[in-house]
């Protein structure tokens, strides 16, 4: 599959996905007597796989999808970071799809048949929930400069979905608190904006204009946001080691990292019903499918997805 330029994606609209969802939907009602919750999850999951099948010019049939295609698709969700487990249930959503579709006689043969899911515990380091992300950010100590500093760095990790290189390296003049947006540089000097929660954007608020303006800024550090005591930039090492703290002071067995944090973003917002492309592109991914880069989305579009389904916005 290729790439669509438009600036920005929506929903695919495709007839044929449409019509087998909702008959879909009818046959977990009438004939497995499923409750709505579970209706509604098996059909966020076929809803994931429309949104991969629609990143190319034009929009695959689940009809016409392989088991290449499917593969395809469960690289897709790895390379955003969903957890291990988060992907086997979407998988388990997808098959069940895929048995029904076989039942109606509308396939005579299962892709996902020989589909085979992530190992668990195996693929990716370990995500945490949403509760465990609250304990650690709680856990800091709030009357201290490092702490306030601290607090602004993990809120802006979790909120943003950034890479520990792309938080150390994050300038001042690219927080722009108006419009509640981050100018990143990632990989290869490319720059995206990525949207930052409300909580986010208070403690950085309060460290940039309460605590940084006292420290006394080492030549070289001037533009970047996050500070040592000494006044120089931080080390990716460093922020390791504070994530490390926190998890040991409040009990947490999981092994975690800055990226952990990226994980956790992009899974709580993907389980949440976010947009897939939304989330590869607040990401900095460049596509899975091809080697081109996904033209950014509309800036309005990504705060939505947001505003709308991250825990703490």
């Amino acid at each position: 599959m290729s790439v669509n330029s438009g600036a920005v994606m929506k929903p695919a609209t495709n007839n044929s996905w449409d019509l087998h969802s909702k008959q879909f939907s009818v046959y977990l009602k009438l004939e497995r007597s499923l409750s709505s919750n579970s209706i509604e999850a098996y059909l966020a999951d076929v809803e994931k796989l429309r949104q991969f099948a629609s990143l190319g010019k034009t929009v695959i049939s689940p009809l016409k999808l392989t088991l290449k295609d499917l593969q395809g698709f469960l690289k897709f969700l790895n390379d955003l970071g969903i957890s291990a487990t988060s992907q086997a249930r979407i998988i388990s959503g997808i098959k069940g799809f895929y048995k029904y579709l076989m039942a109606e006689e509308l396939i005579d043969k299962d892709p996902t048949e020989l589909l085979e899911g992530p190992r668990l515990g195996r693929k990716l380091p370990d995500t945490l929930n949403y509760e465990e992300i609250v304990s650690l950010l709680e856990a800091i100590d709030l009357s201290t400069p490092e702490g306030s500093r601290n607090r602004a760095m993990l809120e802006v990790l979790y909120s943003s979905g950034l890479r520990v290189s792309e938080l150390v390296d994050l300038k001042l003049a690219n927080i722009h608190f108006d419009i509640g947006f981050l100018r990143v540089t990632g990989k290869g000097n490319k720059e995206r904006l990525v949207p930052v929660g409300r909580d986010a954007l208070k403690y950085l608020k309060i460290y940039a204009e309460e605590i940084r303006v006292h420290i006394p800024v080492k030549k070289g550090s001037e533009s970047h946001v996050f500070l040592n005591r000494r006044g120089t930039s931080l080390s990716r090492v460093y922020v390791f080691m504070v994530i490390k703290s926190l998890a040991k002071e409040i009990g947490l067995k999981k092994r975690i990292s800055p990226h952990t944090f990226r994980h956790s973003f992009a899974t709580h917002l993907i389980e949440g019903g976010a947009d897939l492309r939304a989330v590869q592109e607040m990401l900095g991914h460049e596509s899975i499918i091809t080697t081109e880069i996904y033209t950014h989305l509309d800036r309005n579009y990504l705060r939505q997805v947001i505003t709308e389904f991250h825990p703490r916005s």
